[in-house]
């Protein structure tokens, strides 16, 4: 295991840990500061990616974990899993814009798949992905997800989501079988 890797340490999300969890989300996904990862989605939607009671409302969901991961004590990525029947869902994730292109993320969604085969005992992972993010959906590939072609519509007018810069924004379903 890389040394990067190994000074990482894993555990469940709590209350206390809401307002840096929104923090890290935000920075990785909104707003010029995201521009420092390659996560970003600024140029296809604004606002906010998510907000405290967003976040509260999964780490206090029964069938839901927010899993933290801190180096040296700090949050420096997250992901959410949530146990749906046979399969898991995956999401929230997010790695800090300083730390992105280290291989953490590679590292995280195994430690994250592992757990959820291991507590649940699910055989897939889902996921759904902003169909216009390519090179995002190209990385989850590289990690063993199949794009379905199963999209939902992107829930535009509701600002919870972000304010979307574009007309064309839709969810596709990331499939990966976790044997």
């Amino acid at each position: 295991m890389d040394t990067a890797a190994s000074s990482l340490t894993y555990r469940d999300a709590t209350d206390a840990d809401v307002d840096a969890l929104v923090a890290l989300i935000e920075s990785a996904y909104r707003g010029d500061a995201s521009r420092a990862g390659w996560t970003t989605e600024a140029d296809i939607l604004q606002g906010r990616r998510t907000d405290p009671q967003g976040v509260l409302d999964v780490v206090k969901a029964p069938d839901s974990r927010l899993l933290t991961v801190e180096r040296d004590g700090v949050i420096v990525a997250c992901c959410q899993l949530e146990h749906r029947g046979a399969h898991a869902y995956f999401g929230m994730f997010a790695v800090s814009p300083a730390l992105q292109g280290e291989g953490l993320g590679k590292t995280i969604i195994a430690e994250a798949e592992r757990r959820a085969r291991a507590t649940w005992g699910v055989t897939e992972m889902h996921m759904t992905v902003i169909s216009v993010r390519e090179d995002l959906i190209a990385w989850y590939e590289r990690r063993g997800y199949r794009r379905t072609g199963e999209m939902t519509p992107f829930p535009y007018g509701d600002e919870r989501f972000g304010i979307p810069q574009r007309d064309d924004l839709q969810f596709e379903l990331l499939v990966k079988p976790l044997v």
